[in-house]
């Protein structure tokens, strides 16, 4: 079967760099000037092997699964456009956020653009440049047909990618929007210098609102414990290669940061406390987050927000 990934960021190219040492891959970008040099500015020292084929023309990406390696604020868009190229496929989405406008995840942007599409979504502790390095990395493959995840596993894995698959697609979903969102809280702890203590404590906090929403929408709580969930979670709030860790930094230490930048967990916090809030689920963490992307609260005002939370049972 063939294999399209539609964008051409960072993630997007890594995972077309390794699964092209399984087979030939189709790779889309909107600017692809950098397609002669065989590097991609976003991947630096990482070249292009020649099994991958690099294009701005959609037509060239209709394969059997088709990777929607898009940011989750684009990917609707997107779809509305372009959705029907796409329709009858297997498509895998890449993003990891909540869509503002709707307030869902990408598998469902995808199921209502594409309703005849086999739906599946890989998510899970990873940076794009281990990925392409070959560095061993495990993520969860996320599939409501079990037929159909097992045999996108195959497909997808490598030597060093392991795909573990799932049926539990809004935990999988979930688990990696909302890492991102605990991410930039953490990165502020730190930024701030509240210390080590204070960012294990947002984390474990954080990752109890994570399960607690996610469950709310139909997720598994043990898909939460697993790769999509907690093992992204502690990828992301400790490494400096997460944009998402980097954004809180400079929230707390009071910095302006790179312009242009995709933070994932900025605008799904937003969604985040909009979805929760209609549900009636307390979320302070993410109520937090959103507040300081938005200007609403300013970090020295952060801390005191959550030490005067109510005292109680754990």
């Amino acid at each position: 079967m063939s294999v399209a990934v539609i964008g051409a960021g960072a993630f997007g190219t890594a995972l077309a760099v390794v699964l092209a040492g399984k087979a030939p891959v189709t790779l889309w970008g909107r600017d692809i000037g950098w397609a002669g040099t065989r590097e991609n500015p976003r991947l630096p020292g990482i070249r292009l092997p020649d099994s991958l084929r690099v294009t701005d023309a959609l037509q060239d990406c209709l394969a059997d699964t088709v990777l929607l390696a898009l940011p989750a604020q684009v990917l609707g868009g997107f779809l509305a456009e372009q959705g029907q190229l796409f329709d009858g496929r297997r498509l895998v989405s890449c993003a990891k956020g909540i869509d503002l406008a709707s307030l869902t995840g990408p598998s469902a942007l995808i199921g209502a653009a594409c309703p005849q599409a086999t739906v599946a979504v890989l998510t899970g502790p990873s940076f794009a440049a281990d990925i392409a390095r070959g560095l061993p990395t495990a993520l969860t493959l996320a599939c409501a047909d079990p037929q159909a995840a097992q045999s996108l596993q195959h497909q997808l894995s490598t030597g060093a990618l392991r795909l573990y698959r799932t049926t539990d697609v809004p935990g999988a979903e979930l688990g990696g929007a909302l890492k991102n969102v605990i991410a930039i809280a953490a990165g502020a702890a730190i930024g701030a210098g509240y210390g080590d203590s204070a960012r294990a404590s947002i984390v474990t906090r954080g990752f109890a609102e994570m399960v607690r929403l996610a469950t709310a929408r139909g997720a598994r709580a043990e898909t939460l414990a697993g790769l999509s969930g907690l093992g992204d979670l502690v990828l992301t709030c400790t490494s400096d290669q997460s944009r998402n860790f980097r954004y809180g930094l400079a929230l707390g230490a009071g910095r302006d940061f790179a312009a242009g930048t995709t933070v994932e967990g900025a605008a799904t916090a937003r969604a985040i406390t909009a979805l929760a809030a209609r549900m009636g689920i307390e979320m302070p963490v993410s109520n937090l987050v959103a507040g300081l992307a938005e200007g609403r609260i300013a970090m020295e005002h952060a801390l005191d927000i959550l030490l005067n939370r109510p005292l109680k049972e754990e």
